[in-house]
């Protein structure tokens, strides 16, 4: 199949974008810029340059691709400086995803898959005054109603995503690293709480799972294990051949996890087991954490 994956010069969406191009499939990824890290096996890929937020994807633009992958949703990271926080997600997520998907459908795609995350389905107490999961509530049901006949959308909601992609750079991983390799002066505890966590591969496997035999309309809610966040950082120590350091937990916001980055609050769990039909018919793999941490000490250790 021709795919095109929006959002495929980062992290999650250029893993899938790898992902679907080993599996013998012609992949486009997009970007806002002028390429793919050249670093990266993306840069090997084809390239449609633009934003959809701007609304650069045209129909005209979309024509010819048979399977859409929109791994470019915001968070409070893209949001620029000065920009009206709530307003800027609202657009973004609320507005520029379901016309991306109105777009696709009127160029003659078939399947789509909305790249979302977990917080409305498995934490939906978390939207009340939080502008950021709402909008990502938008985005999820924003694209699926744009689904028709013929225009097969669902969607992949992700929790805590830990993993690499060669030659990738990474302001959240590479910092992890380098504290359990000893090189960052930060004391060796981590917050109270946890959540969910799931590896790359498992992401893309679910994601290739949902353009293959995804049910129109759906929201699936995937995952893989749930860890505090003292066992999760943990791994890093051991992945960097230092199990001796063994990790206080402490009610204390840390510099590498600091408060705002978890929603739910310090302290607290966001636990859940993803249905096992849906584990089935999406056909990724579990208990692939340690893996993946394994991965990101080899790669920024």
């Amino acid at each position: 199949m021709k795919v095109l994956v929006v959002g495929g010069t980062g992290a999650l969406g250029g893993h899938a974008a790898l992902h679907l191009a080993a599996k013998g499939h012609q992949v486009t990824i997009t970007g806002r810029g002028i390429g793919a890290n050249a670093a990266t096996p993306m840069a090997k890929l084809a390239y449609l340059q633009g934003d959809y937020v701007t609304g650069d994807f045209t129909p005209d633009r979309l024509a010819g691709f048979d399977w859409v992958v929109f791994a470019a949703g915001n968070d409070p990271r893209h949001v620029p400086a000065g920009a009206d926080f709530g307003a800027w997600l609202r657009h973004a997520n609320d507005v520029a995803i379901p016309a991306f998907f109105a777009a696709a459908r009127e160029a003659g795609v078939s399947r789509a898959v909305q790249l979302g995350s977990f917080y409305p389905q498995a934490a939906p107490h978390l939207l009340d005054g939080n502008v950021y999961i709402q909008s990502r509530l938008a985005a999820c049901e924003g694209a699926r109603a744009e689904g028709r006949a013929g225009f097969d959308v669902c969607s992949v909601n992700a929790p805590f995503m830990v993993g690499t992609v060669p030659g990738l750079p990474s302001a959240i991983f590479e910092p992890y690293a380098q504290w359990a390799k000893g090189n960052l002066p930060i004391p060796h505890y981590a917050p109270t709480g946890g959540t969910n966590f799931m590896s790359f591969t498992s992401l893309s496997e679910a994601i290739e799972g949902a353009l293959e035999r995804g049910a129109p309309g759906k929201a699936y809610l995937v995952g893989d294990e749930n860890l505090s966040f003292r066992d999760y950082f943990q791994m890093f120590f051991d992945a960097a051949g230092r199990p001796d350091v063994q990790l206080e937990e402490r009610d204390a916001e840390m510099p590498l996890l600091p408060d705002v980055a978890i929603p739910q609050g310090r302290g607290n769990f966001i636990d859940y087991q993803p249905d096992p039909v849906e584990t089935a018919l999406l056909g990724y793999r579990r208990q692939d954490v340690r893996a993946a941490v394994n991965d990101i000490a080899a790669q920024y250790g």
